[in-house]
């Protein structure tokens, strides 16, 4: 089994965790929803949308003078150029550098459109769901749309890529009209391979969002069975039993995971917040 990446962790986590998690993963969570059910789910939606050629026009008016430089230079050399391979990840990299993965993204999709690989429609689909957590609102479903049309490209080219079916089917719950369309492909994902960590993760994190703690913690008991070392699911179980109540659990996962790591950053504020738990 693949092991889960931090960048897949932050891709997929959508409760607010520890500050623990915070400081290890070092990346920032969205909001936890107060959902009564996993199928009312369908992450951070918006009315409006926004065209993806706005979004890119907007972001080349906001350079610098260096930047703009730069970047026009690399747009030219992919009008003469015959090799557009290293042009796109030069351009794909400034973007990057800039902190803007929405527009990183475009280009990932830009490059998957002049070389239709499955590889390159996967890392487009990829790039453009992980931008979602770093967008605004309105900007969102958008995203989400363009995730949607590259996976479903992926698919297109290899119908067992069973992480573009996971992935495909989460932009679906968190990001469209038809949530359950989404739950019902991660079902039958399920049906032929279970111990799909990627999968378990989806359905951990739903239940998160939906307040399903019960669910939640079966997931990530069931993550560990699967991947051992998958040990930020401790800070999860931790998390959900401490918002079912049961503060003797919630300890008990915070010191299994405070055993397996090294930093003496995050063990010192396990301590502090196990103290705070403990007096409550």
């Amino acid at each position: 089994m693949k092991s889960v990446t931090k960048t897949q962790i932050a891709l997929l986590a959508g409760s607010v965790l520890l500050i623990v998690l915070l400081l290890f993963a070092n990346t920032t969570l969205p909001k936890k929803e107060g959902k009564s059910e996993m199928s009312d789910h369908a992450g951070a939606k918006s009315t409006g949308t926004t065209d993806i050629s706005k979004l890119v026009d907007g972001a080349k008016i906001a350079l610098n003078g260096d930047q703009k430089q730069t970047f026009e230079k690399l747009e030219e050399a992919l009008k003469t150029s015959t090799d557009k391979k290293e042009i796109f990840a030069s351009i794909i990299h400034l973007w990057d550098s800039l902190r803007q993965p929405a527009i990183a993204a475009y280009y990932t999709e830009q490059w998957a459109i002049a070389s239709p690989t499955e590889k390159n429609w996967n890392e487009a689909g990829n790039r453009y769901y992980a931008a979602t957590r770093f967008v605004k609102e309105p900007e969102k479903p958008m995203l989400y749309h363009k995730a949607m049309e590259c996976f479903e490209k992926t698919l297109e080219l290899n119908t067992k890529n069973i992480e573009a079916k996971i992935n495909l089917a989460a932009c679906y719950v968190e990001g469209s009209e038809d949530p359950m369309k989404g739950i019902g492909l991660l079902r039958e994902i399920e049906k032929t391979d279970s111990n799909n960590v990627n999968l378990q993760l989806n359905f951990a994190f739903f239940s998160e969002k939906s307040g399903q703690w019960d669910k939640a913690i079966a997931r990530f008991d069931k993550i560990l069975k699967i991947q051992p070392d998958f040990i930020e699911a401790y800070l999860h179980l931790a998390d959900a039993y401490e918002q079912k109540g049961d503060k003797t659990k919630a300890i008990e996962n915070l010191r299994k995971y405070s055993s397996l790591i090294d930093d003496v950053t995050i063990k010192t504020e396990i301590e502090e917040y196990i103290k705070k738990l403990s007096q409550g």
